[in-house]
């Protein structure tokens, strides 16, 4: 098979912390023929990655520079605080940026979080990445708050996290670049938006309205003769009856008559019967 038979393969970003194996079993359930490749992108490279056109489509949190991109927010993610186990931070259920004044607080190059002010204590330096971030609050140096996927991506034995109750949240959406929405893409974006197979929405569907326009016209078409026909049966059947019922009361008008002659002849019957006068 050359490359210009083989078929086309949809190709879908997505950033640490977001599963997209939900979506990724539909689209091989309805498109078994078009395979969907996967591609793992960093949380910085993402935006870029759909932009240039590494990626047909991402799931990536949200950036606040959208240029280029087209993106449908699908969910808002917890924040929370990561900590040792044995922290005092462990011992309450929920925290306020404010309870980390007093904590170094890490702050990775790769954080989507957009503070208007950071809390705690800055790092000497900023750890490059989440997971290094994670393996130096495990050593005890100090505290990271990040997205709660991200938490449990990385997740240890020796550290726990607590909810940030005002902590800014981050966005997960699905990306593409800005005025290509492909065939594929319209596919994906019907998945995650939760549409059915037999959605009217989507390429497939395009030429169901057709279909069906045809088939609502024919029935109706049937409808319509069925209703003609069954009027006319009902005009028939009254008119049937009308006359039915004329012909009754011609008959009653009849009887009614033969009793009248019958009782003028009975009258007539009876002079009859009177004896005539002798002369």
């Amino acid at each position: 098979m050359t490359d210009s038979e083989t078929a086309p393969s949809f190709r879908l970003g997505y950033v640490p912390g977001v599963t997209p194996g939900k979506w990724v079993r539909i689209w091989q359930e309805r498109l078994p023929d078009t395979p969907l490749e996967l591609v793992a992108v960093t949380a910085v490279e993402a935006p870029d990655a759909v932009r240039r056109g590494e990626v047909d489509a991402a799931l990536l949190r949200v950036p606040s520079d959208r240029s280029g991109l087209s993106v449908i927010p699908l969910y808002t993610e917890t924040t929370v605080v990561v900590v040792p186990k044995d922290h005092l931070v462990a011992a309450a259920d929920e925290v306020t940026a404010e309870d980390l004044a007093d904590e170094v607080v890490f702050h990775p190059l790769d954080e989507t979080l957009e503070w208007d002010r950071r809390p705690g204590r800055p790092a000497v330096e900023r750890p490059a990445t989440t997971a290094d971030a994670i393996e130096l609050v495990a050593a005890g140096v100090g505290v990271l708050v990040a997205p709660q996927s991200l938490a449990r991506l990385h997740h240890r034995r020796d550290l726990t996290f607590r909810t940030v109750t005002d902590a800014p949240q981050s966005r997960v959406g699905l990306s593409w670049p800005e005025a290509e929405t492909t065939d594929m893409v319209d596919d994906f974006i019907g998945i995650v938006r939760g549409r059915t197979a037999n959605s009217t929405r989507g390429r497939r569907a395009a030429a169901q309205p057709e279909t069906k326009g045809t088939g609502t016209a024919g029935g109706t078409a049937k409808k319509s003769g069925d209703g003609n026909k069954t009027g006319a049966a009902r005009r028939s059947g009254d008119a049937r009856r009308g006359r039915a019922s004329g012909a009754s009361g011609a008959s009653h008008g009849k009887t009614g008559r033969s009793r009248t002659g019958g009782t003028k002849g009975g009258t007539q019957s009876g002079r009859r019967g009177k004896p005539r006068r002798r002369s």
